[in-house]
């Protein structure tokens, strides 16, 4: 979107913000619902025990929040890895229609995010939302270097005691507090809105354990006192005490939250009171951890008296990492729930997600949803909620949920098909019962198989954990999913509006 355009658009909305401004007035009980987005990092389907009967993990306070609220049995995340989806649920755009077609960014990453896009932040700011970003960022931003190159490995260019440019607070946020990437990248300190908490002044070189502390491998800066184990309590206060203050300095404004967790992604550093907590080492008990901190939100939002104007979602940005399978062997835990693959993969196991939603006298306890949605589709659902509409020039995957959150009956799938994208740059797609995998293997780990197909057809209706590839016996599924995968790409979108262009299009198909 052209900053010309971004304006006009902006004041499209001054009429829905004077409406909500009148709300606050007339009755504070119609205004817009303060929406807070928990986000997981790599926490599988299977890894919730009211999704997985075997799980060998304890989550009460997200069976809680499934109990009060809507399950999506069949929700997944934009990508295999997380920074695409972050992508996605921010931008409500898949993330390989930027210029980043594979992988994950750094700690010391450019920003992805282009000036000129909206954000799922820009829009609800638009509807007279505070907003907040807390936690992991991982979508870049440009550090002040002393060379005036861009920052390298490490960090070793940059100069702390500088303002950060392109940072959550340019991508329409009103606070951040957090890290740049994840909780074992470099620099190896928060950041506040602009700047370091604390600079950091030790350089760190290897995986190692230093003064007593578990660093993950990634060269870079380390604050003085820095612990991976204090991470993810501070952030749950940030988020807690944005929540309380917020309410109290502005009863009568709604606010954005967008609260990325940054576990139970490795390093795997539950504090000590969460160990021994569940049946699958200390992996599951940073889950309980992670379970922990949502109970703290859902608490702080009932303590000060806005949980019946309250959306809370929570879910996570993909599936579960790869020493799943160590688990399977020695704890008898499965965090994919039985789907084949986990993190990076197409197959399920790489991107269904667990997703539970909660606005009490909107959604209906206890309900289940079993559409497929994705990730990209929250940017649709703001818009929606708030009285907005989208340009044809953003959210150009996004589908608003908003009926099915709400238990209106539909006609017909809120999504023509879902594309999933591994971290090797593949693509599948699936619609309806259908699902195409356009390469062999999982596109993302490498496993040992004997079937090793160049496509992949299966019945996900049928055969949900993937296990009989029918491509050779329906090529006319095949030829269509195919051609639908391609119109997707070359129009620049899979939601009904004007042709827009991919980034970097030079690199797809014609």
């Amino acid at each position: 979107m052209k900053r010309r355009d971004f304006l006009q658009f902006c004041g499209m909305g001054i009429i829905a913000l004077a409406v909500n401004q009148y709300l606050f007035a007339k009755n504070s009980s119609k205004r817009f619902p303060n929406i807070i987005f928990i986000l997981a990092d790599d926490l599988g389907y299977g890894d919730v025990s009211c999704l997985n009967p075997e799980s060998k993990i304890h989550t009460p306070n997200l069976d809680n929040l499934a109990s009060e609220g809507i399950t999506f049995t069949d929700a997944h995340s934009g990508s295999g890895v997380c920074t695409p989806t972050r992508y996605g649920i921010l931008t409500g755009r898949y993330s390989w229609r930027s210029i980043l077609k594979k992988g994950v960014l750094q700690g010391h990453s450019r920003a992805l995010i282009s000036s000129d896009r909206l954000t799922v932040a820009d829009l609800l700011k638009k509807a007279g939302y505070k907003t907040a970003c807390i936690g992991k960022w991982h979508l870049g931003m440009d550090w002040p270097t002393k060379d005036g190159r861009p920052a390298v490995k490490g960090l070793k260019n940059v100069d702390f005691k500088q303002d950060i440019k392109n940072s959550p607070l340019d991508f329409g946020f009103d606070y951040f507090f957090g890290i740049s990437g994840s909780l074992g990248m470099a620099p190896h300190t928060f950041i506040e809105n602009r700047r370091v908490v604390v600079e950091p002044t030790i350089y760190v070189k290897d995986k190692k354990i230093l003064h007593g502390k578990l660093i993950n491998g990634r060269e870079g800066w380390m604050a003085k006192d820095w612990d991976p184990k204090k991470v993810l309590p501070e952030i749950t206060r940030k988020a807690v005490n944005f929540i309380k203050q917020t309410t109290t300095k502005s009863p009568g404004q709604p606010f954005f939250l967008y609260f990325a967790l940054t576990s139970p992604h490795k390093p795997v550093v539950p504090n000590d009171e969460f160990i021994g907590k569940s049946q699958a080492g200390y992996y599951g008990d940073f889950v309980v951890e992670t379970d922990w901190v949502v109970g703290q939100i859902l608490q702080t939002v009932r303590n000060v008296g806005i949980e019946q104007n309250t959306i809370i979602i929570f879910t996570s940005d993909n599936g579960p990492e790869r020493t799943k399978y160590e688990r399977e062997k020695r704890y008898h835990h499965d965090s994919t729930a039985h789907f084949r693959g986990c993190k990076r993969d197409n197959w399920e196991g790489g991107h269904r997600i667990p997703f539970f939603a909660k606005w009490p006298g909107r959604i209906k306890p206890g309900s289940i949803c079993n559409e497929p949605i994705c990730l990209t589709d929250f940017m649709a659902t703001c818009a929606e909620i708030t009285g907005q509409k989208l340009p044809d020039n953003a959210g150009e995957d996004s589908y608003s949920i908003l009926p099915l959150l709400l238990g209106k009956k539909i006609n017909k799938p809120i999504r023509e098909a879902v594309i999933h994208h591994s971290s090797r740059g593949y693509f599948a797609i699936r619609q309806g019962e259908w699902k195409l995998l356009l390469h062999e293997g999982s596109g993302g780990n490498k496993y040992n198989l004997e079937d090793d197909s160049p496509i992949q057809l299966y019945n996900i209706k049928k055969d949900k954990y993937e296990t009989k590839n029918v491509a050779d016996k329906y090529p006319d599924i095949v030829q269509r999913m195919g051609k639908l995968i391609k119109k997707y790409i070359l129009e620049g979108r899979s939601t009904p509006g004007a042709p827009q262009k991919n980034d970097g299009s030079e690199f797809w198909p014609q």
